[in-house]
């Protein structure tokens, strides 16, 4: 397993929707193991494939954050809400590929979710608390979006502006 280095916005690529995944191959799974270390490294509780360059309909996530709860990893291949509550909930969002910055998101409390499994089999699952906002959080960077599109311009705007400083930084060493 390796660690995958994480593309920070703005990059053109966390902006576009992702393909199905065709085929799930070795190579899918090899990529879903190294999603997951570098997730736990980072540290987060979700990653997108796009946020590490792969342009395809994956993500992993693991909501646990009890430090004496067993972790529970889950890869979900091409996932699709199936249906969401009318209660929402909000939670202040970060993101792996807008470090050290967050914001207040509203979104259903509870979604079920469909996905393919890495065994190829179909699964579905009602997630709620931080497990649906992680879920839908995740399944917007496949479609080309970021949590900071669900602020206001203004703070969009701030934020995109500190995170092309930051790369600028890093850049330069």
């Amino acid at each position: 397993m390796s660690i995958l280095p994480i593309l920070i916005h703005p990059d053109p690529r966390l902006k576009k929707r992702c393909a199905p995944v065709e085929n799930i191959s070795s190579e899918i799974g090899q990529l879903a193991e190294n999603m997951l270390e570098t997730m736990y490294d980072a540290p987060g509780v979700g990653l997108a494939a796009p946020q590490v360059g792969i342009l395809k309909r994956l993500f992993v996530m693991d909501c646990v954050k009890e430090d004496d709860a067993d972790p529970r990893p889950i890869v979900l291949i091409n996932p699709e809400i199936v249906s969401t509550s009318a209660e929402m909930s909000t939670y202040e969002e970060g993101c792996l590929s807008i470090p050290e910055h967050y914001g207040e998101v509203t979104r259903p409390a509870r979604v079920v979710m469909r996905w393919t499994g890495l065994d190829g089999k179909p699964q579905e699952e009602e997630f709620d608390g931080l497990w649906a906002t992680c879920a839908q959080h995740e399944l917007d960077h496949l479609d080309g979006k970021l949590f900071i599109d669900h602020l206001g311009a203004i703070k969009r705007s701030m934020i995109t502006r500190k995170m092309v400083k930051l790369k600028r930084e890093r850049a330069r060493g």
